[in-house]
């Protein structure tokens, strides 16, 4: 991913990619070549650019007002436990789909359910083509009308349909998968909790609120999310590649056409690297340069190079700026008698590694 980057460039065929994404059409899968090298351009250039990333700020604000406001509700009542899990689940599926198409009625739902009706992605694209041709009528009639550019306007001015499914699909689950699995580290660590809600509380206690712009300056939160990336990548086997032309690897010959994955998941646990591998200690990221963004090769969940994920930095607003709404304005318990040691941790195994039951915890309001 680093000296021979560009001999590992491309990407083997794989059947269900192909179908999912009309014959491989997407950033992710795409084989090397010119179609691409421009795909990535659109994805780094337009799609999920810096800026493009940072005017979804308001869209990420108020989805996660909306889960604290839950959240509250769910503290009222005789129980209080909340299923975690399946509410940063929504929460990221209705960034992701607002951020793609705007506030379309219903459509949270439907991308909770996607995977059993992919084809409502039609109707979506549909209703947004009619949309902009209904604009452009009334712009050519005389009438300005002043309209924001969402993710699927940006594509389908580019015609780019594979990439808006490949977004949608993979872009809100990764976000929900990172964050239950670092509240889940946290719940059975009271001691990195406690630290992360200090810090989250000196810094925005006199606003009452979180305000985005400020994580940044929230070292040890970052280091939490590092922490969560070591331990549960978004994938623990990067995408496939496969060799455009003969290497020599570590000794070894790679001849062309020679299919390479990466474990990033042991990657991270790895004892070479990592004292303590397998244990969640957010402190062995202070002062330390080595970072998520594919220079550090300890440390690869998102991958490295050419082939890097483009929307890490999408999916990482997400994860921090809820997170800190989490650990700000709640403390946090498990029900019953239940004690943050005896925490299942129980992982299932897919496409990522999620938890195998759902995160039940109970809010406590900082605040009321």
């Amino acid at each position: 991913m680093k000296t021979h980057d560009f001999a590992f460039a491309s990407r083997p065929f794989l059947l269900a990619p192909s179908v999912l994404y009309g014959g491989c059409n997407d950033v992710a899968f795409a084989p090397y070549g010119h179609h691409w090298r421009q795909l990535r351009k659109i994805c780094t250039l337009e799609l999920l650019s810096t800026k493009r990333v940072q005017s979804f700020r308001w869209i990420r604000g108020q989805e996660v007002d909306k889960l604290v406001l839950d959240l509250r509700r769910a503290s009222a009542d005789a129980s209080g436990v909340v299923d975690l899990s399946r509410m940063v689940e929504k929460l990221s599926a209705a960034v992701i789909s607002r951020a793609l198409f705007g506030t379309i009625r219903g459509l949270n739902q439907a991308f909770l359910t996607v995977a059993d009706n992919i084809s409502i992605l039609d109707a979506i694209i549909d209703e947004r083509r009619s949309k902009r041709s209904s604009s452009r009528s009334s712009r050519e009639g005389g009438e300005e009308e002043e309209e924001e550019d969402y993710l699927v306007d940006v594509l389908l001015k580019i015609q780019e349909k594979a990439v808006t499914l490949e977004l949608f699909l993979a872009g809100g689950h990764t976000s929900a998968n990172l964050i239950e699995w670092t509240m889940s580290e946290m719940m059975k660590q009271p001691r990195v909790m406690q630290k992360a809600q200090d810090e989250v509380r000196q810094a925005f206690d006199e606003k009452g609120d979180v305000d985005e712009v400020g994580l940044h300056g929230l070292e040890y939160l970052d280091c939490v999310v590092k922490e969560g990336l070591r331990l549960h990548p978004p994938g623990p086997l990067l995408l496939p590649r496969e060799s455009r032309e003969d290497a020599k690897l570590c000794g070894y010959m790679v001849p062309v056409g020679t299919k390479v994955v990466v474990n990033a998941w042991a990657i991270g646990r790895d004892p070479r690297y990592w004292s303590d591998a397998e244990e969640f200690y957010p402190e062995r990221f202070v002062d330390c340069s080595i970072d998520y963004k594919g220079n550090d090769f300890q440390f690869v969940p998102f991958g490295a190079g050419r082939r890097m994920c483009p929307g890490y930095g999408f999916g990482i607003e997400v994860v921090k700026l809820t997170l800190a709404n989490l650990l700000f304005h709640f403390s946090w318990r498990l029900p019953g008698d239940s004690r943050p040691e005896s925490l299942d941790m129980t992982e299932t195994v897919g496409a990522s590694i999620a938890r195998k039951y759902p995160l039940r915890v109970i809010p406590v309001p900082y605040r009321p």
